[in-house]
């Protein structure tokens, strides 16, 4: 199964707005993402969001790009910053019926997910970017056995969504 791991776009600092949400740039940032996606003709079969505003707005506009009813994205603790890597596996496990799976969260998190992904040890790595993405293809949850399709950084959906 294939699996989408995005890291939410840039945020307001906690002195400007207290939920983080998305800075202007961070907006720009994002909607060029989704058009990316879109243009790659992503379909997930589910969307998943940490709860936090940063997160949630980055959803949001992915979901619109690509045609996915915003009003269906599961919002979750499971892909918080600081949730553990195994409660996040076992979690993405429970949900692989609705696979294709796209993730929008935070670091460190989506780090340690993708390296349990991609090795049994969890010591790949991946550079997550704040509105970066990742594809995986999966063939066994929660651990190992995972394949790095790609990793788009922003300077790059930034040429696809032209």
């Amino acid at each position: 199964m294939e699996i989408y791991l995005m890291q939410h776009g840039p945020n307001l600092p906690p002195e400007q707005d207290p939920q983080e949400g998305l800075s202007p740039e961070g907006e720009v940032v994002v909607s060029r993402t989704a058009v990316a996606l879109a243009r790659l003709a992503l379909h997930p079969g589910l969307m998943i969001s940490s709860p936090k505003a940063r997160a949630r707005q980055s959803a949001d506009i992915v979901s619109r790009a690509l045609n996915y009813d915003p009003t269906q994205i599961l919002v979750s603790d499971q892909v918080k910053a600081m949730t553990e890597p195994g409660d996040t596996l076992q979690f993405l496990a429970a949900q692989q019926e609705q696979a294709p799976l796209l993730v929008v969260g935070h670091l460190p998190n989506l780090a340690k997910v993708t390296a349990g992904l991609l090795s049994a040890a969890g010591q790949a790595q991946v550079d997550f970017q704040r509105g970066g993405v990742c594809a995986l293809q999966v063939e066994d949850l929660p651990r190992g056995k995972g394949k790095l399709l790609w990793y788009l950084p922003p300077a790059v959906t930034a040429l696809m969504a032209n």
